[in-house]
Protein backbone atom coordinates (compact mmCIF):
# COMPACT_ATOMS: atom_id res chain seq x y z
CA UNK A 1 0.00 0.00 0.00
CA UNK A 2 1.32 3.48 -0.98
CA UNK A 3 1.96 5.74 2.00
CA UNK A 4 -0.08 8.98 1.94
CA UNK A 5 1.66 12.32 1.63
CA UNK A 6 2.12 14.57 4.64
CA UNK A 7 -0.61 17.23 4.82
CA UNK A 8 0.15 20.77 5.97
CA UNK A 9 -1.33 22.23 9.15
CA UNK A 10 -4.23 23.90 7.33
CA UNK A 11 -4.82 20.74 5.30
CA UNK A 12 -4.99 18.77 8.56
CA UNK A 13 -7.65 21.18 9.81
CA UNK A 14 -9.69 20.63 6.63
CA UNK A 15 -9.33 16.85 6.98
CA UNK A 16 -10.44 17.02 10.63
CA UNK A 17 -13.67 18.69 9.46
CA UNK A 18 -14.27 15.88 6.95
CA UNK A 19 -13.54 13.15 9.57
CA UNK A 20 -15.85 14.75 12.12
CA UNK A 21 -18.69 16.06 9.90
CA UNK A 22 -18.42 13.63 6.98
CA UNK A 23 -18.26 14.54 3.24
CA UNK A 24 -18.57 18.36 2.92
CA UNK A 25 -18.43 21.20 0.41
CA UNK A 26 -15.78 23.92 0.40
CA UNK A 27 -18.15 26.33 2.10
CA UNK A 28 -18.90 23.81 4.91
CA UNK A 29 -15.19 23.21 5.48
CA UNK A 30 -14.50 26.99 5.48
CA UNK A 31 -17.06 27.55 8.21
CA UNK A 32 -15.88 24.64 10.45
CA UNK A 33 -12.10 25.04 10.55
CA UNK A 34 -10.89 24.37 14.12
CA UNK A 35 -8.77 27.50 14.56
CA UNK A 36 -11.89 29.72 13.88
CA UNK A 37 -10.01 32.18 11.71
CA UNK A 38 -11.79 33.94 8.82
CA UNK A 39 -10.45 32.77 5.45
CA UNK A 40 -11.47 33.50 1.90
CA UNK A 41 -13.42 30.94 -0.08
CA UNK A 42 -10.63 30.76 -2.68
CA UNK A 43 -8.09 30.00 0.07
CA UNK A 44 -10.08 27.03 1.33
CA UNK A 45 -10.77 25.92 -2.27
CA UNK A 46 -7.01 25.88 -3.00
CA UNK A 47 -6.49 23.80 0.20
CA UNK A 48 -9.08 21.24 -0.93
CA UNK A 49 -7.55 21.09 -4.41
CA UNK A 50 -4.09 20.51 -2.87
CA UNK A 51 -5.53 17.63 -0.81
CA UNK A 52 -7.04 16.20 -4.01
CA UNK A 53 -3.65 16.36 -5.78
CA UNK A 54 -2.03 14.56 -2.84
CA UNK A 55 -4.82 11.93 -3.11
CA UNK A 56 -5.85 12.56 0.49
CA UNK A 57 -9.46 13.43 -0.49
CA UNK A 58 -11.89 12.39 -3.21
CA UNK A 59 -14.13 14.87 -5.06
CA UNK A 60 -17.70 13.86 -5.83
CA UNK A 61 -19.97 16.01 -8.02
CA UNK A 62 -23.45 16.59 -6.59
CA UNK A 63 -25.49 18.79 -8.94
CA UNK A 64 -23.59 22.04 -9.40
CA UNK A 65 -21.53 21.62 -6.21
CA UNK A 66 -18.49 19.47 -5.41
CA UNK A 67 -18.38 17.38 -2.26
CA UNK A 68 -15.09 16.25 -0.71
CA UNK A 69 -14.61 13.09 1.36
CA UNK A 70 -11.43 11.76 3.04
CA UNK A 71 -9.47 9.02 1.22
CA UNK A 72 -7.82 7.72 4.43
CA UNK A 73 -9.09 7.20 7.95
CA UNK A 74 -8.15 9.58 10.73
CA UNK A 75 -6.07 6.88 12.45
CA UNK A 76 -3.75 6.45 9.45
CA UNK A 77 -3.06 10.15 8.92
CA UNK A 78 -2.96 11.14 12.59
CA UNK A 79 -0.56 8.33 13.51
CA UNK A 80 2.04 9.63 11.08
CA UNK A 81 1.47 13.24 12.14
CA UNK A 82 1.64 12.29 15.83
CA UNK A 83 4.84 10.30 15.36
CA UNK A 84 6.46 13.28 13.67
CA UNK A 85 5.17 15.64 16.37
CA UNK A 86 6.39 13.49 19.30
CA UNK A 87 9.76 12.77 17.65
CA UNK A 88 10.51 16.32 16.55
CA UNK A 89 9.12 18.14 19.60
CA UNK A 90 9.70 15.76 22.56
CA UNK A 91 12.49 13.53 21.25
CA UNK A 92 10.16 10.52 21.09
CA UNK A 93 9.16 10.69 24.80
CA UNK A 94 5.46 9.86 24.66
CA UNK A 95 4.72 10.57 28.35
CA UNK A 96 5.93 14.15 28.05
CA UNK A 97 3.85 14.60 24.92
CA UNK A 98 0.70 13.30 26.67
CA UNK A 99 1.22 15.55 29.71
CA UNK A 100 1.84 18.53 27.47
CA UNK A 101 -1.32 17.76 25.53
CA UNK A 102 -3.43 17.42 28.68
CA UNK A 103 -2.17 20.75 29.96
CA UNK A 104 -3.64 22.57 26.95
CA UNK A 105 -7.17 22.53 28.37
CA UNK A 106 -9.84 20.67 30.29
CA UNK A 107 -11.30 17.37 29.16
CA UNK A 108 -14.93 16.55 28.80
CA UNK A 109 -16.31 13.56 30.74
CA UNK A 110 -16.53 11.57 27.53
CA UNK A 111 -12.92 12.35 26.66
CA UNK A 112 -11.83 11.30 30.14
CA UNK A 113 -13.64 7.95 29.73
CA UNK A 114 -11.97 7.39 26.37
CA UNK A 115 -8.54 8.18 27.81
CA UNK A 116 -9.09 5.87 30.80
CA UNK A 117 -10.20 3.11 28.42
CA UNK A 118 -7.03 3.60 26.36
CA UNK A 119 -4.84 3.51 29.46
CA UNK A 120 -6.52 0.29 30.60
CA UNK A 121 -5.85 -1.24 27.18
CA UNK A 122 -2.17 -0.35 27.51
CA UNK A 123 -2.05 -1.98 30.95
CA UNK A 124 -3.53 -5.25 29.67
CA UNK A 125 -1.13 -5.25 26.74
CA UNK A 126 1.84 -4.78 29.09
CA UNK A 127 0.57 -7.61 31.34
CA UNK A 128 0.24 -9.94 28.35
CA UNK A 129 3.79 -9.14 27.24
CA UNK A 130 5.15 -9.91 30.72
CA UNK A 131 3.25 -13.23 30.80
CA UNK A 132 4.63 -14.16 27.41
CA UNK A 133 8.18 -13.36 28.55
CA UNK A 134 7.73 -15.43 31.71
CA UNK A 135 6.40 -18.35 29.66
CA UNK A 136 9.25 -18.04 27.20
CA UNK A 137 12.00 -18.17 29.85
CA UNK A 138 11.44 -21.81 31.00
CA UNK A 139 11.30 -22.88 27.39
CA UNK A 140 14.62 -21.16 26.79
CA UNK A 141 16.38 -23.09 29.59
CA UNK A 142 15.80 -26.57 28.11
CA UNK A 143 16.93 -25.15 24.80
CA UNK A 144 20.19 -24.09 26.44
CA UNK A 145 20.56 -27.54 28.01
CA UNK A 146 19.96 -29.15 24.66
CA UNK A 147 22.59 -26.86 23.19
CA UNK A 148 25.04 -27.92 25.91
CA UNK A 149 24.27 -31.57 25.25
CA UNK A 150 24.91 -31.09 21.58
CA UNK A 151 28.20 -29.39 22.40
CA UNK A 152 29.10 -32.34 24.65
CA UNK A 153 28.13 -34.81 21.98
CA UNK A 154 30.29 -33.03 19.45
CA UNK A 155 33.60 -34.29 20.99
CA UNK A 156 32.08 -37.77 21.18
CA UNK A 157 31.34 -37.58 17.50
CA UNK A 158 34.91 -36.43 16.84
CA UNK A 159 36.24 -39.35 18.91
CA UNK A 160 34.04 -41.75 16.95
CA UNK A 161 35.37 -40.30 13.72
CA UNK A 162 38.97 -40.74 14.86
CA UNK A 163 38.25 -44.36 15.82
CA UNK A 164 36.70 -44.97 12.41
CA UNK A 165 39.69 -43.39 10.70
CA UNK A 166 42.12 -45.53 12.71
CA UNK A 167 40.12 -48.63 11.90
CA UNK A 168 40.11 -47.63 8.25
CA UNK A 169 43.90 -47.23 8.33
CA UNK A 170 44.41 -50.58 10.07
CA UNK A 171 42.08 -52.45 7.74
CA UNK A 172 44.30 -52.03 4.65
CA UNK A 173 47.30 -53.24 6.67
CA UNK A 174 45.46 -56.38 7.65
CA UNK A 175 44.38 -56.90 4.10
CA UNK A 176 47.94 -56.44 2.92
CA UNK A 177 49.21 -58.99 5.44
CA UNK A 178 46.44 -61.35 4.41
CA UNK A 179 47.46 -60.89 0.81
CA UNK A 180 51.18 -61.34 1.61
CA UNK A 181 50.67 -64.70 3.34
CA UNK A 182 49.15 -66.38 0.27
CA UNK A 183 51.82 -64.69 -1.83
CA UNK A 184 54.57 -66.29 0.26
CA UNK A 185 52.90 -69.69 0.00
CA UNK A 186 52.63 -69.27 -3.75
CA UNK A 187 56.34 -68.39 -3.97
CA UNK A 188 57.27 -71.45 -1.92
CA UNK A 189 55.14 -73.68 -4.11
CA UNK A 190 56.70 -72.24 -7.25
CA UNK A 191 60.20 -72.73 -5.82
CA UNK A 192 59.40 -76.36 -4.92
CA UNK A 193 57.99 -77.03 -8.39
CA UNK A 194 61.01 -75.47 -10.09
CA UNK A 195 63.34 -77.55 -7.87
CA UNK A 196 61.49 -80.73 -8.81
CA UNK A 197 61.74 -79.83 -12.49
CA UNK A 198 65.50 -79.30 -12.16
CA UNK A 199 65.89 -82.69 -10.47
CA UNK A 200 63.85 -84.39 -13.19
CA UNK A 201 65.90 -82.75 -15.94
CA UNK A 202 69.09 -83.74 -14.23
CA UNK A 203 67.83 -87.34 -13.99
CA UNK A 204 66.98 -87.37 -17.70
CA UNK A 205 70.45 -86.17 -18.80
CA UNK A 206 72.45 -88.65 -21.03
CA UNK A 207 75.54 -88.22 -18.87
CA UNK A 208 73.88 -90.06 -16.09
CA UNK A 209 72.69 -92.75 -18.49
CA UNK A 210 76.22 -93.20 -19.90
CA UNK A 211 77.60 -93.48 -16.44
CA UNK A 212 75.03 -96.06 -15.56
CA UNK A 213 75.41 -98.01 -18.86
CA UNK A 214 79.23 -98.00 -18.88
CA UNK A 215 79.52 -100.15 -15.80
CA UNK A 216 77.58 -103.10 -17.24
CA UNK A 217 79.34 -102.64 -20.61
CA UNK A 218 82.75 -103.06 -19.02
CA UNK A 219 81.60 -106.23 -17.32
CA UNK A 220 80.33 -107.62 -20.62
CA UNK A 221 83.64 -106.80 -22.38
CA UNK A 222 85.60 -108.54 -19.69
CA UNK A 223 83.42 -111.61 -20.06
CA UNK A 224 83.91 -111.66 -23.86
CA UNK A 225 87.65 -111.23 -23.48
CA UNK A 226 87.78 -114.02 -21.02
CA UNK A 227 85.77 -116.23 -23.31
CA UNK A 228 87.87 -115.27 -26.30
CA UNK A 229 91.12 -115.89 -24.42
CA UNK A 230 92.68 -119.40 -25.27
CA UNK A 231 92.41 -121.98 -22.60
CA UNK A 232 95.42 -123.73 -21.01
CA UNK A 233 94.90 -126.84 -23.04
CA UNK A 234 94.90 -124.87 -26.23
CA UNK A 235 98.13 -123.22 -25.22
CA UNK A 236 99.73 -126.59 -24.52
CA UNK A 237 98.62 -128.04 -27.86
CA UNK A 238 99.95 -125.05 -29.72
CA UNK A 239 103.27 -125.31 -27.95
CA UNK A 240 103.60 -129.00 -28.92
CA UNK A 241 102.75 -128.27 -32.53
CA UNK A 242 105.40 -125.64 -32.62
CA UNK A 243 108.02 -128.01 -31.31
CA UNK A 244 107.19 -130.64 -33.94
CA UNK A 245 107.53 -128.29 -36.78
CA UNK A 246 110.86 -127.21 -35.44
CA UNK A 247 112.24 -130.75 -35.61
Amino acid sequence: MVKPSHPSNLELQALSVLWHDGPSTVSAVRGSLPDGRERAYTTVLSVMQSLERKKLVKKIRSGRAHIYEPAYSQEVIVRRATDDFVTNTFGGRLGEAVLATLSLGSLTPEEKINIERELQRHKTMAAKKSVKKAAAKPAAKPAKKAAKKTTKKAPAKKAAKTVVKKAAKKAPAKKASAIKAPAKKAVKKKAAKSAKKVVKKAAKKPVVKKATTKAPAKKAVKKVVKKAAPSKTVKKVSKKAAKKTAK
